[in-house]
């Protein structure tokens, strides 16, 4: 096992992270403000309202993108456990 080998591994690991982590934050991060938006423009200061707009936003993100990510996370894994055979020297 290189040191190349390694970092070319944290490397794709972290990428594969933000790949997949990417939509479900962006969606959640557009929920939160439009709601806080709402929230200032009303003057209603109520802390829970935020949380049932963000779940159905995410569960919707991960019901319309959740095989892709499957996918993503399944190749990933694949090329990892095929490339062990080739680390022990």
């Amino acid at each position: 096992m290189t040191e190349s080998y390694v970092l070319s591994l944290a490397q794709d690991a972290v990428s594969i992270t933000l790949l997949l982590a990417g939509p479900v934050l962006l969606v959640s991060l557009l929920i939160g403000s439009l709601v806080s938006l709402v929230q200032a423009a009303t003057s209603i200061n109520e802390a829970t309202m935020t949380f049932v707009p963000k779940i159905i936003g995410i569960v919707a993100v991960l019901l319309l993108l959740g095989s892709w990510m499957l996918q993503q996370i399944l190749v990933f894994t694949t090329n990892l456990f095929n490339s062990l055979p080739g680390l022990a020297h």
